[in-house]
């Protein structure tokens, strides 16, 4: 049986697309979640790439809060090295208390970036190392009792806004863990480590006030469509966009010289960051999930509906909720 569904937009900025177009493109995605009964949208936070459009992160979440009603909106994730606990903390405090019950909160401690993108946003290369006192600082200012004596976050004291755990390897599954909040695993690009990480969280976690027991996200691809030949053309352009996003040093690969990279040795990486996709017609793309939730012990997944237009996106996430039975689907 599939878990809940919820959705990571990318706010993906398409081939001759503008950000202001993404953006229009995620305000009409998180409505039509909202309409077809998807539990929350997250976005991510990534710098200095052309093909991502959600670097300002809260702003991002803000800006679709106003044009939604119920869905829960969230971060998944803000890369907290990046930034000051309190920063984020006043924030996330401040959609909270515009959009009261809705807000989430994904923490991952990667940069989001490049090692000359770290430079310009100022962040120190050792932030990573304190990512566990920072998530408890943060967590303070939002809960109570701060851990800054005299320093508190307004807005943002006793909102509570929910904490998420992100990761792609065994530490986060550890943190979460052990401070006993949910792990949300990044296998929509990061597949490798799944299982090994969910082991791991379930039998080290310790109970919390936010969580009594173990809660695990699992990320995944999707790309649903009329046909099985569709959806396979469709996921052939994710992957050749991927392949000039990492291999095009900024310009774009014909398809053909994408096709030939990716049958090479060095396009393998992509091929395994997209391991976890279920690409087809609704009922193909409905058995593959009900099967990775089992495969991922995951609680719900969060979906990353993966083309690279706004119309073909859309219509992926009507026939899965379709499929899946969503309330309003």
């Amino acid at each position: 049986m599939t878990a809940p569904l919820s959705i990571l937009d990318l706010a993906t900025i398409g081939k001759g697309q503008t950000a202001a177009e993404s953006f229009a493109g995620s305000v009409a995605m998180a409505q039509l979640a909202e309409r077809l009964g998807y539990r929350r949208v997250w976005y991510a936070e990534h710098h200095n790439m052309s093909s991502i459009a959600s670097s300002a992160t809260s702003v991002l979440i803000a800006h679709v809060a106003t044009h939604t009603n119920s869905i829960r909106l969230g971060a998944g994730g803000i890369m907290l090295p990046n930034h000051s606990p309190l920063t984020i903390a006043e924030q996330f405090g401040t959609l909270e208390t515009l959009h009261p019950g809705r807000i989430d909160l994904g923490l991952g401690r990667a940069p989001g970036s490049d090692q000359n993108t770290m430079r310009a946003l100022r962040r120190d290369h050792m932030a990573a190392d304190t990512f566990p006192q920072d998530v408890l600082e943060l967590q303070g200012y939002l809960t109570g009792p701060t851990r800054i004596q005299g320093v508190e976050a307004t807005p943002g004291k006793g909102t509570n806004v929910p904490l998420y755990i992100l990761g792609s390897s065994l530490f986060g599954a550890r943190l979460a863990a052990r401070l006993g909040l949910p792990y949300a695993f990044a296998s929509h690009f990061a597949p490798n480590a799944l299982q090994d990480a969910v082991a791991i969280y379930r039998r080290e976690f310790k109970p919390s006030e936010q969580l009594a027991e173990p809660y695990v996200i699992a990320g995944v691809n999707v790309i649903a469509a009329d046909s099985a030949a569709e959806a396979q053309e469709l996921f052939q352009a994710v992957k050749r966009a991927r392949v000039s996003l990492f291999f095009g040093g900024g310009r774009e690969f014909t398809d053909d010289e994408a096709d030939m990279i990716l049958d090479s040795p060095q396009g393998q990486h992509v091929a395994q960051m997209v391991k976890y996709s279920a690409v087809g017609a609704p009922e193909m793309v409905r058995e593959y999930l009900d099967e990775f939730t089992a495969h991922a012990d995951a609680d719900e997944l969060i979906v990353a509906h993966q083309t690279t237009g706004i119309e073909s996106r859309l219509r992926s996430v009507e026939l899965l909720a379709q499929v899946v039975g969503l309330v309003n689907a």
